[in-house]
């Protein structure tokens, strides 16, 4: 018997007027969900959608709000007592018989210069870049991710095209071969032979369905929607990404932007920490109450940090803070040589994968399409069994498959040199 498809019949239960309304309700939002997916409109609805980057996003303006909160003075603070207040005696805990005894209220400052508040700003402001720079990262990684995804999603459901195209040969070849064999045409064992072959060829469609449904789902975790089908074809595996300078690359390249902020960060902690060697003094003013018999007063006062030890610790501080932005400006050469060797390499891969590609197509895939047509010559001349023809379109597909392998490899070395940069246009908006 020959193999067939169908889609099992399932009873449903009547549906009642608000049931029908909310199941076609239901069914318009799962195809609105389900509609095929462009690359383009994956990484759209990977950046709107993605955790991670709302996440980088709420980093961003939690600095944000810290960084309008640097450059304030900080709070006075309330001062309030008793003074001289005599605890022995016949006036002992009595408040207004001693002359000595105030009840005392004022307000203390804590005064940090211009200066200071404008370094604080800039360390503050500079944390916020590296914050930025931190959300770039992320959205670097998940539109490589998403483009990644996205591919070998494309090409599974290509790959499951061409094993259901052999799949419906091998239906046909089967039918004429069975015709075949009742006209005595053909011996049992070509008909034996199709049919295990066909069997063959089902198991790797359904292995090829499962293939392009777990692409499917693995897509669906960067889109953060169900994606139930793509479309279109892959790019051209061509990147401008090689011929970036190290200029333009240090504006584009996520992992060099957040390597420049944190030379900036580290530079601007280094100016406040040298600030810091000028201690704060505290200004402050109080009202005195005394008893009714004596007179009122007001003191006014400072309060003045003695850095006796700043060799040990405000300069230590200082010496720390310098010694981090050498380490930044050093991490970022060497982010700078990893980057362009990462380049390069995914550059020598790219170009080495379209030589192949471009071999294959011009020598693999016409020697296999000549081996169909020779052997199915010779089948239908008498000079050759139908098993060289079955032989020969199953070596057809491989090559078919063996080229595809080779294009999505190519494609997922471009996907990760083509989108581990970000556009202009999403480096200025974030």
């Amino acid at each position: 018997m020959p193999f067939t498809f169908g889609t099992p019949q399932v009873r449903r239960a009547p549906l009642c007027a608000p049931s029908l309304v909310a199941a076609l309700l239901f069914a318009g939002v799962v195809h609105a969900q389900q509609a095929p997916f462009t690359l383009d409109a994956a990484l759209q609805s990977a950046t709107d959608q993605s955790a991670s980057m709302q996440a980088a996003q709420a980093s961003v303006r939690a600095s944000s709000e810290a960084a309008v909160k640097a450059g304030q003075l900080p709070d006075p603070m309330l001062a309030a007592g008793i003074d001289n207040l005599p605890i022995n005696g016949s006036q002992g805990f009595t408040i207004g018989q001693d002359f000595m005894t105030m009840r005392r209220v004022g307000i203390q400052q804590e005064w940090v210069s211009g200066t200071k508040r404008q370094l604080r700003s800039a360390l503050a402001d500079e944390t916020v870049g590296r914050e930025r720079a931190g959300y770039l990262m992320q959205l670097a990684n998940v539109r490589q991710q998403t483009a990644a995804a996205w591919l070998n999603a494309v090409y599974a459901k290509q790959a499951l095209a061409l094993q259901q195209a052999l799949l419906d040969h091998m239906h046909h070849e089967l039918a004429a071969t069975k015709a075949s064999y009742r006209g005595a045409k053909v011996g049992a064992a070509d008909a034996v032979q199709a049919q295990a072959m066909l069997a063959q060829t089902q198991d790797q469609v359904l292995k090829a369905q499962q293939t392009y449904q777990t692409a499917l789902i693995g897509l669906s975790r960067w889109t953060a929607v169900p994606v139930s089908d793509v479309t279109g074809e892959p790019p051209a595996p061509e990147s401008f990404v090689s011929l970036l300078p190290p200029d333009e690359l240090r504006f584009s390249q996520p992992a060099l932007i957040a390597a420049s902020d944190d030379i900036a960060v580290a530079e601007a902690d280094t100016a406040v920490a040298s600030s810091e060697r000028s201690p704060n003094w505290t200004w402050s003013i109080a009202y005195q109450q005394r008893g009714g018999a004596y007179s009122n007063m007001v003191s006014v006062g400072v309060t003045i940090p003695l850095p006796l030890n700043r060799k040990n610790v405000q300069d230590r501080d200082v010496a720390q803070k310098a010694e981090l932005a050498t380490k930044a400006r050093l991490t970022y050469e060497d982010t700078l040589r990893q980057v362009q060797a990462d380049i390069r390499t995914q550059s020598t891969t790219l170009a080495s994968g379209r030589e192949r590609i471009t071999g294959l197509t011009q020598s693999l895939l016409p020697a296999a399409d000549q081996r169909v047509r020779l052997a199915n010559a010779a089948y239908r001349s008498g000079t050759g069994p139908l098993a060289d023809t079955f032989a020969a379109r199953r070596a057809q597909l491989e090559a078919q498959l063996q080229v595809l392998d080779l294009r999505r490899e190519v494609s997922q070395t471009w996907a990760q040199l083509e989108y581990q940069v970000v556009p202009s246009t999403m480096t200025t908006t974030q």
